[in-house]
């Protein structure tokens, strides 16, 4: 028996055919469409570093069944970036320093999009820390996570300010 699925996947939209109904939106996306900026680490939603975004909501693409998700807008790392312009989050975690070895950087990157989408970053570094737990890395690069998340959040601030002016 095989099952057909349809996806928005980084805006462009996309036909499946799934041979077995538990296949994994992480496994779908780097084994059918070769996304593998999406990784797979623990394999049980315990480190976020396959977190991407669908339907702007964060999610760990290891725990969620591609066959759920049928007609849903899909956002992983490769699909932020405009061309050669950097997401404002991927600028700032250069910035500040938001990685080392870099194998948690993209559901680090994906989870403070969608925290910052979902407003609640604020300008409270307890609270993102909070926000972002489910999301770890093994080399400790917190600090810098936490700074590029602030100059984001404020330049959406400032930029909100801006537009109210």
């Amino acid at each position: 028996m095989t099952n057909s699925i349809s996806l928005t996947v980084n805006g462009a939209r996309r036909e499946f055919v799934l041979d077995d109904p538990r296949v994994t939106l992480l496994d779908l996306l780097r084994e059918r469409l070769q996304l593998t900026g999406t990784k797979k680490g623990c394999d049980r939603g315990q480190c976020g570093a396959c977190t991407v975004l669908v339907d702007g909501k964060r999610i760990n693409s290891c725990l969620a069944l591609a066959i759920s998700h049928d007609g849903a807008d899909i956002l992983t790392i490769e699909g932020i970036a405009r061309g050669d312009q950097l997401h404002p989050v991927q600028a700032a975690f250069i910035t500040h320093d938001g990685f080392q070895c870099g194998f948690c950087t993209p559901g680090q990157i994906m989870s403070a999009i969608g925290m910052i989408r979902e407003a609640q970053a604020g300008d409270d570094p307890e609270r993102i820390r909070e926000c972002m737990s489910g999301n770890l890395c093994r080399c400790g690069a917190y600090a810098g996570i936490v700074d590029a998340v602030l100059e984001v959040q404020a330049g959406q601030d400032e930029a909100k300010q801006r537009l109210s002016a």
